[in-house]
């Protein structure tokens, strides 16, 4: 996967709206981590890990008898977490610069974890087998990502419907599913990982951060939406500025997409 296929806006002006939404999203994804088995001591890889917002709560979790690696495919944003992880003084952590559609990581780790990446990949299976050739015998694999067409607005608006309709379209002209959401379990099961369980969650509110996801993210996916000729530079200029007064007007409600949780367990090869 090259950047240019990411359709988010990356580096320092895409790591802005990463911080918004690791704030919406860290007590599910905590939460889900949690449940699916993470504990102190572990050796663990966050697989697109953006900014660094979940590794670094991952390290603060497995503790200084613990490792995490965080891989990404935008030097820009690794770089960032590389200053940020040294500002909170997580020496148990490292990032490096790997494209888990062309690299397999060595088979070092007990959890792996991707959060809204899947739907960004021509191939999902074919990532999802590099990361089972990452865990040692036995090892816990952990997924979130959206089904983008739940999303919903109240009073509905016409704008929040364009933006999930520009969203959707663009990422399958770059060969990908934003819908994938609901795919993960099976995806899990065909990668041949064992006892899979799902859960969904859905952030939304009438106040709060979660109501600006929608204008930071068409924010920052014009330019992608624009080269794809989706729409004029002007409509998502105007989009933006209706989202932004939508997010601010009192007694609006907006969501963030659906999210699938998705999680199972590599286990160790039968002996003959």
């Amino acid at each position: 996967m090259k950047v240019s296929d990411y359709i988010i806006r990356g580096g320092v002006q895409g790591r802005e709206r990463l911080r918004v939404l690791s704030r919406v999203m860290r007590p599910t994804t905590m939460a889900l981590l949690h449940r699916a088995g993470l504990r102190p001591g572990m050796t663990c890889l966050e697989v697109g890990c953006g900014g660094g917002d979940v590794a670094f709560d991952i390290a603060r979790t497995v503790g200084p008898s613990g490792r995490v690696v965080g891989t990404d495919i935008d030097q820009n944003v690794l770089d960032l977490a590389i200053v940020e992880a040294a500002g909170q003084e997580l020496s148990s952590i490292e990032f490096r610069r790997m494209d888990i559609t062309e690299n397999a990581p060595a088979a070092e780790f007990d959890l792996v974890h991707a959060r809204f990446l899947l739907s960004h990949l021509a191939d999902p299976a074919g990532a999802l087998a590099r990361m089972r050739g990452a865990f040692r015998p036995r090892g816990i694999i952990v997924l979130e990502d959206v089904d983008f067409r739940g999303h919903f607005s109240y009073p509905e608006s016409s704008a929040f419907a364009r933006f999930v309709e520009l969203y959707t379209e663009t990422v399958r002209r770059k060969g990908a599913d934003a819908n994938i959401g609901p795919r993960l379990p099976s995806l899990l099961v065909d990668a041949g990982f064992e006892n899979v369980q799902m859960h969904v969650v859905q952030p939304a509110g009438a106040t709060g951060e979660v109501k600006l996801m929608a204008p930071l993210t068409m924010e920052n996916i014009a330019g992608s939406v624009v080269a794809a000729g989706l729409a004029s530079e002007e409509e998502t200029k105007q989009l933006v500025a209706e989202l932004y007064l939508y997010a601010q007007t009192a007694g609006t409600i907006s969501s963030a997409p659906r999210i699938i949780e998705a999680w199972g367990e590599k286990s160790p090869p039968e002996r003959r």
